[in-house]
């Protein structure tokens, strides 16, 4: 075969011969993956799939495929995908090229590219001047950047190492960009494989396509059985997709899984359509997603698709209809599509609670009809898929709904303290409802600013409830002048009569639901709470007269360090009537700092352990003594994410004053 030079911006390391041309065989396996955190591990899957298949293929150069080789080239996979899917965002296109080179020293390598079509935003590490970067022309590797660069960077776990390990790893690498297209490449040698081509290891090849075929399987064509799909067959797949859809809280995420799920092993080409959630009875239904396992024919496909949406008729249920393929029948105007090929169309009614969410269709070539135990299969796959886009769309509802009232329920902009520099850090638990922390930095009349630190017991609309009530009447209170230890007295007693009126409102709906019980019956209005005044003193720093109800104690940090608590534990606010609130007062002096926070922070958990056993935040604390209230906020946020590896489950809420 004729070498193909291939475009490329080259940067080599010191000794290396030039990449960009193959002067022998060549073997490729490619696909795409949309731009979502899924992408690199499905990339990863995709190449060690594709090393099994050639193994298992007795490709002669297989015989040099190392674990070594295949755990760097999975290592560089990852790396350039998920910088493509962190600083790009778009859909990634993945190429795994296997090059030989005959003459007498065979040699080969292993030649991936990572293309995203973002052109105009730089991959990690791709600054001007740096390895790789436009108009950089030297041949030297990329070096480390210095320390304190780094020490504002995001984890490279979750962000990329940028491409300082894919130059260690490659023997060459480079990027290339086109009009709308950037491709990084980095090439491996292969090990020596002069020796006799080993056995192929069918075991090893079974495993890998099964694991990379869910997300990125591989465009190569393979003779469809579709006697598979037997009683056993079908519900593997049935079961195999249900597991995958049900996990996505996306339903852009859902089509594009549901795609791959289809194509190629039930049909040669699918496209999803989803109807407008809100949309009235004009609205068009929007083409969500369009596959086909050749991947020079979707194009061509989407083209057809978009000239008109499909629409089934209104009495259509769930089964298959059978629809001509898209470019069967062109415009008169128009010439066939590129590629078009003959064969059979059946479209699917997504639906989900008797509401239409959508439709797939999905098509075969070169065959007069698809069969019937396939088009049964299909139909039984689209009623998953239903059931996935309603949960999906169920969940983007009540986010959107918790964002909306989180935002209403919090102040859009705190107070600045004369004489103190405050920070804040609120980190609601992204668990798509309404979070129980609130805060809250005000002034009032006589020269004095109120901070609040709020926790309601549960989430959700409940807690909602609650911080919609407390928040408004601290300020009122705190307006009209009553003292500290007052303003929760009357909070308290508000709390429990608001308690005792939905307590008396849900007994009266039990009664007229004839005794069914319609909730759980929970009516509790408990909330813990800081809640401070502030006062400056005419020689610097500020008087501070705080009162904690049920909450975790506020931290006086000295200028040397020293560390201890700044009020006395009370009880919860809306759970005793009579109880009186007493305030500790205390002066923050220049270079004093106040922390207040909520048990996010000191009830993080890492295994049996908490954060604040043994007093862990009074330790973080003492060693931020010297920095100003935002370098104390993000220490003590990062001491708190890093204490686990999980990420935090409950909301995290921390507030620092720090006397200038």
């Amino acid at each position: 075969m004729a070498p193909i030079p291939l475009q490329r911006d080259t940067v080599q390391r010191p000794g290396t011969t030039r990449a960009g041309y193959a002067h022998g065989p060549r073997l490729a396996s490619r696909t795409s993956l949309p731009g979502i955190p899924l992408a690199p591990s499905a990339a990863r899957r995709f190449v060690r799939a594709a090393l099994a298949e050639w193994t298992g293929l007795g490709v002669p150069a297989a015989v040099g495929f190392s674990d070594r080789l295949a755990d760097d080239a999975v290592t560089v996979t990852n790396e350039l995908v998920t910088n493509a899917v962190v600083h790009a965002g778009t859909t990634v296109d993945l190429v795994l090229r296997l090059e030989e080179e005959g003459g007498d020293e065979p040699s080969a390598a292993l030649v991936l590219e990572v293309t995203d079509h973002h052109p105009a935003r730089p991959v990690g590490g791709d600054e001007p001047g740096a390895a790789g970067a436009p108009g950089r022309t030297d041949t030297e590797p990329p070096t480390e950047p210095p320390a304190e660069s780094t020490a504002g960077l995001p984890d490279p776990a979750e962000y990329g190492r940028g491409l300082q390990l894919v130059a260690t790893l490659a023997e060459s690498w480079g990027i290339t960009y086109r009009t709308g297209l950037k491709t990084v490449w980095a090439r491996l040698p292969v090990d020596d494989w002069s020796g006799p081509p080993a056995p192929p290891d069918r075991d090893a090849l079974r495993r890998g396509l099964r694991a990379a075929e869910i997300l990125a399987p591989a465009a190569r064509r393979t003779e469809r059985d579709d006697a598979v799909w037997d009683s056993r067959g079908a519900p593997a797949f049935l079961a195999e997709a249900s597991d995958l859809l049900a996990g996505q809280l996306d339903e852009d995420l859902v089509a594009a899984i549901a795609g791959q799920l289809l194509v190629p092993r039930l049909a040669d080409w699918c496209a999803i359509w989803l109807e407008a959630e809100s949309g009235g009875p004009g609205a068009e239904p929007r083409l969500a997603r369009v596959w086909h396992s050749d991947e020079t024919g979707t194009e061509p496909l989407r083209t057809a698709l978009e000239r008109e949406p499909l629409r089934l008729p209104a009495d259509v249920g769930s089964g298959p209809v059978s629809v001509p393929v898209p470019w069967s029948a062109p415009p008169a105007d128009e010439a066939p599509q590129p590629g078009a090929r003959d064969g059979a169309a059946l479209a699917f009614r997504i639906t989900a609670g008797g509401r239409a969410l959508g439709t797939v269709l999905v098509g075969r070539e070169g065959v007069a009809q698809v069969p019937e135990a396939v088009a049964s299969l299909i139909e039984d796959f689209v009623r998953r898929l239903g059931l996935a886009v309603g949960a999906a769309r169920a969940y983007t509802r009540q986010a959107t709904i918790s964002r909306i009232l989180q935002r209403g329920l919090l102040p859009s902009k705190v107070a600045e303290i004369p004489g103190v520099t405050s920070a804040l850090v609120y980190e609601p638990s992204d668990d798509g409802v309404v979070g129980g922390d609130f805060y809250d930095i005000f002034p009032c009349p006589g020269d004095r600013w109120c901070f609040v630190l709020g926790d309601v017991q549960g989430s959700g609309p409940e807690a909602a409830v609650v911080t919609g009530l407390a928040r408004p009447w601290l300020r009122l209170l705190s307006r009209e002048g009553f003292g500290v230890g007052e303003v929760l007295d009357r909070l308290n007693r508000l709390l429990l009569d608001d308690a005792m009126e939905a307590a008396e409102a849900a007994a009266l709906m039990v009664a007229a639901a004839g005794g069914r019980q319609l909730h759980d019956g929970s009516q509790s209005r408990f909330l813990s709470l800081l809640y401070g005044e502030v006062v400056r003193l005419p020689g610097g720093g500020v008087r501070c007269t705080v009162v904690s109800a049920g909450h975790p104690l506020p931290l006086l940090l000295r200028p040397d360090g020293s560390v201890h608590p700044a009020a006395e534990p009370q009880v919860l606010l809306g759970v005793v009537e009579d109880v009186a609130y007493e305030s500790q007062t205390f002066d923050l002096e220049p270079g004093d700092t106040l922390l207040c926070v909520t048990d996010g922070v000191t009830e993080r958990r890492s295994g049996p352990l908490m954060f604040d056993d043994g007093d862990g935040l009074a330790r973080v604390l003492a060693g931020c003594a010297g920095l100003p209230a935002d370098a104390t906020a993000e220490r003590i946020r990062l001491a708190v994410h890093e204490f686990a590896e999980q990420p935090p489950d409950d909301d995290v809420a921390l507030l620092v004053l720090h006397a200038d």
